[in-house]
């Protein structure tokens, strides 16, 4: 691990879980190092990638001396550490935007990683095609968080004026939808955060397709 100033990120570009890091990081400002690891290659499962996250996935973010997995406990700790708000004050509130985070981290995204998705492809006979697998599953799963958008503490985003946890795990999300060929126009306030999250200029630059021009 490097000296406690480097911040490292262990990563691959289309990654919803690294996409959701790199927001994180450029929304508090703070600068990092990234490491592509070649998912698309089987990198994730080489000895290295394993010492650092036994899991053999990405993201993982070395920072103050500290080796942290998993997207949704790494910036957590990023918003308690920087006291970045992306958590509201209060325990109600706090419970919403965690659902909607989870709504789509623990389970939309699971059933559509791609090793999960082509797994399933093989199984199922030519029943399923890969995009007609992520578009089944993620449609419907944003369905979802659209009808949970829709309550008087949604605002400019998931929750309120201010970006939110709910937010970050949000934009990801709606990239590999729009990836996968689903139906955006029928999600009209998962369209506007969206919109909204990609008028910031931090955000703008943690996207796949400007990310990997930069």
């Amino acid at each position: 691990m490097e000296e406690r100033g480097m911040i490292r990120l262990y990563e691959y570009w289309r990654s919803s879980s690294s996409y959701r890091v790199r927001i994180g990081l450029n929304l508090l400002g703070l600068a990092y190092e990234s490491v592509q690891i070649d998912l698309a290659g089987g990198q994730q499962s080489t000895a290295e990638n394993l010492a650092r996250n036994p899991q053999g996935i990405v993201p993982t973010l070395e920072i103050e001396g500290l080796r942290l997995t998993q997207s949704l406990a790494i910036l957590e700790y990023l918003d308690e550490q920087y006291a970045a708000g992306w958590l509201p004050g209060n325990a109600r509130d706090r419970a919403r935007v965690r659902a909607i985070a989870m709504a789509i981290a623990m389970e939309i995204q699971p059933v559509c990683n791609l090793r999960v998705a082509k797994d399933a492809v093989s199984a199922s006979g030519g029943t399923y095609s890969l995009e007609s697998w992520m578009r089944d599953h993620i449609g419907p799963g944003l369905a979802a968080v659209e009808t949970m958008l829709d309550h008087p503490q949604t605002g400019r985003f998931c929750h309120g004026d201010a970006v939110s946890l709910a937010d970050i795990c949000l934009l990801p999300q709606v990239y590999n939808a729009r990836r996968w060929g689903v139906d955006m126009n029928q999600f009209t306030q998962i369209s506007r955060i969206e919109a909204e999250m990609l008028a910031l200029d931090a955000v703008r630059m943690a996207h796949p397709d400007t990310y990997t021009l930069a």
